[in-house]
């Protein structure tokens, strides 16, 4: 089922490697980020429970008789598969019974509440998590550093071109959507992003289970997300929001509830708190830092484009974040690290972490501008030494700088390496 046209994903290897480990694999995210187009080329057949086709006659099979649409050469897709929840327990006996890797490929947009599942699928099902696109992977980032190459390493000056303002604006309004490269200009990219969330909100929310949320109200409450983008934003501190936006609010289990929706449909990618070692004495913050899955949803939720964005640095630096930490958490899945930040009650805060799979970790702090880098770099050489003087932490393999306008990779003599965020890659 290979596509010729088809963009290389950085998750492609990841999926082959766990359809050679698991029975089946589920590959999860967004709308429109591409799981159908990836399973595609892996697949060998194919069943599309959301086709409308017949009077939707491939869900009403599956509600029927859910065993019955498993035949097909395997691994066989079933594209969008929590319309009928049932599909999971039949993919998990079935593999269950025949002992075999690389059976079933299942796609979705959402995930569907226990209701109608009656096994987690542990062992047998592996769930994979899948993003809208990173620069790398659409064409602008040239990918001369590699993440997983930073720890340990002093990487040499090299010139990477100059990037202007108006550039980074645009990879933030555009966001990482695939169907971007259908059209022959990226100018109507931020179109894309404003299309999903309709869609999502109108047609897939109530979807979800048989409850009814009040779009007006869920929609009150992505906007305040999105005035929170790359903030430690909490319940409390939302609820105020809409409150000051002269919007009406809505109580704390009402957003607790929609919050919850709303990462069910895959719409946030929260970045979870960072600690180096539980037996420190030093009281971690735990809020988690607030993110859509691609940095174009706020653009359209808040109207702002490119030029608009030049005109307000401040949330130009937000979104900037956002669009790095997209990037990172990309880059960090695909070789086994994870991504975090540290917020602490002294003070110190790092604006990402990525945390390797032999403990090792990295900090990142993210700057737009090239002259902030002097003062991100003297924050990182504070942070290292404070926790290098704490016995029960443990210090960072490195330092790092990832910024917008920098023309060139290197490292300081300091020890800080700068890294503009179009030269790295996974």
């Amino acid at each position: 089922m290979e596509n010729k046209n088809y963009r290389k994903r950085i998750i492609d290897e990841k999926l082959k490697t766990y359809l050679e480990t698991f029975g089946a694999v589920c590959l999860e995210g967004p709308k429109w980020c591409g799981k159908t187009w990836t399973c595609q080329q892996t697949a060998r057949s194919e069943f599309e429970v959301a086709d409308p086709s017949g009077d939707f006659q491939n869900r009403k099979l599956a509600e029927m008789d859910p065993k019955a649409i498993l035949e097909g050469e395997s691994p066989r897709l079933i594209d969008e598969w929590q319309e009928v929840p049932a599909i999971w327990d039949a993919v998990r006996f079935d593999v269950d019974k025949s002992e075999k890797v690389g059976k079933y490929l299942l796609s979705g947009s959402s995930t569907p509440k226990r209701k109608g599942i009656r096994h987690s699928g542990a062992g047998r099902i592996a769930r994979l998590r899948m993003n809208t696109m990173s620069l790398y992977e659409t064409g602008d980032s040239s990918g001369i550093v590699s993440l997983a190459g930073l720890p340990g390493s002093t990487p040499k000056t090299v010139l990477t071109g100059e990037r202007r303002l108006s550039d980074l604006a645009d990879y933030i309004v555009t966001g990482g959507w695939p169907g971007q490269f259908k059209s022959k200009s990226r100018e109507n990219g931020g179109l894309l992003a404003k299309e999903y969330i309709e869609a999502s909100i109108n047609d897939d929310m109530n979807r979800l289970e048989d409850k009814q949320r009040d779009i007006e109200k869920m929609k009150r409450l992505i906007r305040s997300l999105a005035r929170n983008e790359s903030t430690t934003a909490s319940i409390k501190l939302l609820k105020k929001d809409m409150e000051n936006a002269d919007e009406r609010g809505l109580d704390e289990d009402t957003i607790a509830d929609y919050l919850e929706a709303l990462n069910r449909m895959f719409l946030l990618s929260d970045q979870m708190p960072f600690s180096t070692n539980v037996r420190s004495s030093v009281r971690i913050k735990q809020s988690a830092k607030r993110h859509f899955t691609d940095p174009s949803i706020p653009c359209a939720l808040l109207g702002l484009t490119g030029k608009s964005l030049i005109g307000d640095l401040n949330t130009f630096g937000f979104l900037f974040e956002a669009l790095c930490e997209r990037d990172l958490k990309i880059y960090a899945e695909s070789i086994g690290a994870n991504l975090y930040h540290y917020q602490d009650y002294n003070n110190r805060e790092i604006d990402a972490v990525v945390q390797y799979q032999d403990g090792r970790w990295g900090a990142f702090e993210i700057k737009l501008g090239a002259n902030q880098i002097d003062a991100a770099a003297e924050g990182l050489l504070k942070i290292k030494k404070d926790f290098a003087e704490d016995k029960k932490a443990t210090p960072p393999a490195f330092l790092c700088v990832l910024c917008g306008m920098s023309n060139s990779v290197y490292t300081r003599p300091d020890g800080v390496i700068v890294v503009p965020i179009t030269a790295l890659k996974n």
